[in-house]
């Protein structure tokens, strides 16, 4: 009977580790960003679809970010286990192994790209295949390993899900759905070279070639206040367009600027080091910045 008992409890616990480990393989905080944009596309959307479609349509969305997750972490797990940064990854930690790993994330794949089209419709489920294939072949097989632009072409599948809030309730794409995908993908590199700055001998080790690796510190800090830059005539478009009002340009410049800022001062240390409390600071500010705009794109709706 104690064998017996012994014996659950060990399938239990390997059955709790495994669970555990698919879950950590969605990448749950890269899934609440996905989850917020997407909200706020489809919230500010001049269509209206039911509260059971939204949450439907929306989780849908949020499993084909996570199946992107796990299909990144199955591709990458030989320079996960490398790197400070993701050594404690499923996969180098054990909870999950690589073939687990890869059906999993093409179930969650297919699940929630047929799921996504038979609730919502065919341009938003195409969207979110797109978004799914950019991020595993295009950029996590073809060009992680390959330039230090991989985070520039890369961006563009972590810019598509507030699109596809958007087409969820709109079924079509405008000016309005664009300028959301402009904002994060002009948002992304200066948000992931500050991260890459003070982790670059992880990449090196890993051989993955991220700008500082390859082009230098200096060169990196100058990048990351360029695209800080272009974040202002890029948040002008939506009010341009009409889309938001003086509410969102109002408050969005000071914060902008304040961005600019912390990024100038990151540049301006000495030519070929760097302050790592700054680059801290840049990639934190980034993402407390990209989720202060998307709160005042709500927040601007309704007032």
């Amino acid at each position: 009977m104690n064998a017996l008992n012994s014996l659950l409890k060990r399938n239990l616990l390997g059955e709790i580790k495994l669970f555990n480990g698919l879950i950590d393989l969605m990448k749950p905080r890269v899934m609440s960003l996905v989850i917020f944009t997407c909200a706020v596309g489809l919230l500010t959307a001049p269509n209206q679809i039911s509260m059971f479609d939204a949450i439907i349509s929306i989780s849908f969305v949020t499993l084909g970010a996570g199946a992107a997750g796990a299909l990144n972490m199955w591709y990458e797990a030989d320079l996960d286990k490398l790197m400070s940064r993701t050594c404690l990854r499923p996969i180098p930690t054990g909870k999950v192994n690589k073939s687990q790993a890869l059906i999993f994330g093409l179930s969650l794949s297919l699940i929630s790209i047929y799921g996504l089209y038979y609730f919502s419709n065919l341009l938003s489920a195409f969207i979110l295949f797109f978004t799914i294939f950019f991020y595993v072949v295009v950029y996590t097989v073809w060009l992680k390993r390959r330039t230090p632009q991989n985070i520039v072409i890369g961006g563009a599948a972590g810019a598509l899900p507030p699109v596809i809030g958007w087409t969820i309730a709109t079924g079509n794409l405008s000016l309005e759905a664009i300028s959301f995908f402009l904002i994060i993908f002009f948002w992304t590199p200066s948000h992931f070279w500050a991260l890459s700055l003070y982790k670059a001998e992880d990449y090196r080790l890993a051989k993955i070639p991220m700008l500082p690796v390859i082009s230098g510190v200096q060169n990196t800090k100058i990048n990351i206040l360029i695209y800080s830059l272009i974040m202002l005539p890029v948040l002008y478009l939506p009010y341009h367009i009409g889309f938001v009002g003086s509410f969102f340009a109002l408050f969005c410049l000071p914060l902008t600027i304040y961005y600019n800022y912390i990024c100038f001062d990151l540049y301006k240390d000495e030519k070929h080091k760097f302050n790592i409390l700054k680059a801290k600071k840049v990639f934190s500010y980034s993402i407390i910045y990209l989720f202060a705009i998307f709160v005042l794109f709500l927040v601007d709706n309704f007032v």
